[in-house]
């Protein structure tokens, strides 16, 4: 077994490659991506200090490797060669299905989610709570309130996934409402 140190650097380095082959940075910054899977990744650690019986090094890689299908060039195939197919089907999971309806694909990505096991769920919660910082300058008070419920969608579907990190996500939500107070 690798340990924890080179399990990190290793998907670290291979999902910053790939995201920054993309010129991919966060929406509405000109952060490199790998910021933002570095704070997925850092609820995954915290939360798992909070957790019995968490997978750490998996749910790690699968945190620094969650966007990689949907936002790179990056196939299933490749994944499973560099890692192995488990963290390939958590990483499918979490990526929305492009050729459904996009107001289906949550809920079929949350779908294919609940199928795996709890630190999949995990990684969606911290996820959102990552992205639920001050939105974008571009969207629109429609986008703002629509993306805080759909975060409300991810915390009801996924009740049960991990205590510490559901409790994260409903006071992000919480303090996400004040961008959506339409007198502000």
């Amino acid at each position: 077994m690798m340990e924890l140190q080179a399990i990190y650097q290793k998907t670290i380095k291979f999902a910053a490659k790939k995201h920054a082959d993309q010129n991919q940075v966060i929406p509405g910054t000109n952060l490199p991506y790998v910021v933002h899977l570095s704070n997925v990744t850092m609820e995954i650690i915290f939360a798992s200090q909070e957790t019995k019986g968490f997978n750490k090094a998996f749910a790690i890689q699968v945190a620094l490797l969650h966007d990689i299908i949907e936002d790179t060039k990056t196939t299933f195939e490749e994944l499973t060669e560099e890692f192995d197919e488990e963290i390939a089907q958590a990483v499918l999971a979490l990526t929305k299905n492009a050729t459904i309806p996009k107001e289906e694909r949550m809920a079929d990505s949350l779908t294919r989610i609940k199928k795996l096991s709890k630190e999949v769920w995990s990684v969606k919660l911290a996820d959102r709570i990552t992205n639920l910082q001050v939105p974008p300058e571009h969207w629109n008070l429609e986008k703002i309130k629509a993306y805080q419920k759909e975060a409300l969608q991810i915390l009801e579907t996924l009740k049960g996934a991990n205590e510490y990190l559901e409790k994260r996500l409903s006071e992000r939500i919480q303090n996400y409402s004040k961008y959506c107070d339409t007198t502000a």
